[in-house]
């Protein structure tokens, strides 16, 4: 793993706003995240831009309608299949762009000054969490063989697409595959075999190029994801650093590999924001760190290679709030940095 994963507590965020407004929120992005900033999706623009909407375009028969996503068989899907096929064998992503519609605050930072930064980060929604968010008939699309296999290869296009845009501003880019439903494997909910998780994750995260990352915003079977070709293990650390220490030796061993981890130590729920300090927050990021520190990965070692976010996205807080966030997040970074890495 590269040396650009010794982060030093940098601050960056997952992906999501309240605003509307694309160049206002990359505004606010630039000012709190200047080092490690990450485009804004925003949901509350539009549809379109919900987590799963967002990367839908391209793909086989889909059909977004409102807030639900379907598969129409009556449409020309094996003509579709062949089409998609065809541009992952060239790794050809012309056709499978984000355009304005879908992503807004993404190209609003593409044509901002982003350029002075140590890496920017872009995010796509995960294999698993996408196939689940989209209906065919009766079923979850996941569930087809054919269409889970298509799904992986499309979000692979995209976060191609999306890192070779990026990386017209930036030298590093750090791609997140988003995946909430993680935290329901197993459950009759998720009845994957962790063998298709897998080759279904790996799929999607051979398109990106530069460091890759998974997020996953509650507790999940963390060795199967440790054990994935990424560089940056990310997870909601306020309400789940517990159960990671389940897998302290999974963790140790993949930082002194050169991983890093991302640890969500803010919170994005208004009640938990609003009786936090940066001081409480601190003492909780270290209490998170706390158990993974040994010998051979030593406390400062797991700073240096550690990013701070959000728990999870900021789309469900106020603009305020969103902010307020944001402002802790940069504050926490300032002041473990020059403790522990100055």
């Amino acid at each position: 793993m590269p040396e650009r994963t010794r982060f030093g507590c940098l601050a960056t965020m997952i992906g999501s706003l309240p605003h509307t407004d694309p160049e206002a929120a990359c505004r606010l992005v630039l000012r709190y995240l200047r080092a490690v900033p990450a485009w804004p999706q925003l949901p509350a623009r539009t549809v379109k831009e919900n987590m799963y909407a967002q990367f839908s375009e391209g793909f086989p028969g889909v059909v977004v309608q409102n807030s639900r996503m379907y598969i129409d068989r009556s449409r020309d899907i094996d003509g579709g299949l062949e089409r998609l096929y065809a541009a992952h064998a060239e790794n050809e992503t012309s056709g499978y762009g984000i355009s304005r519609d879908y992503a807004a605050g993404l190209h609003a930072m593409l044509a901002s000054r982003a350029d002075q930064t140590v890496a920017i980060k872009g995010q796509v929604t995960g294999p698993i969490s996408w196939g689940l968010a989209v209906a065919d008939g009766a079923q979850w699309a996941i569930y087809d063989d054919t269409l889970a296999e298509a799904i992986a290869r499309h979000l692979r296009l995209k976060a191609l697409w999306q890192y070779r845009e990026l990386n017209r501003v930036s030298h590093n880019v750090i791609i997140f595959v988003d995946e909430p439903y993680l935290t329901s494997l197993g459950s009759a909910f998720v009845a994957l075999a962790p063998q298709k998780v897998k080759d279904l994750l790996e799929e999607t995260l051979g398109g990106i190029a530069g460091l890759k990352g998974i997020h996953c915003c509650g507790n999940t079977d963390w060795s199967l994801i440790l054990g994935l070709p990424i560089d940056i293990l990310s997870f909601d650390a306020y309400n789940y650093s517990g159960a990671l220490k389940a897998y302290a030796d999974d963790v140790r061993s993949f930082v002194g590999k050169g991983g890093a981890v991302a640890w969500g130590i803010v919170p994005n729920e208004e009640e938990n924001l609003a009786k936090e300090t940066v001081a409480s927050l601190k003492d909780r990021l270290e209490e998170a760190i706390a158990p993974f520190a040994k010998e051979n990965v030593t406390f400062r070692k797991l700073v240096d290679q550690s990013l701070i976010t959000p728990s999870c996205g900021l789309a469900s807080l106020s603009p305020a709030a969103a902010e307020q966030a944001l402002a802790q997040l940069a504050e926490l970074s300032d002041r473990v940095r020059r403790q522990y890495l100055a």
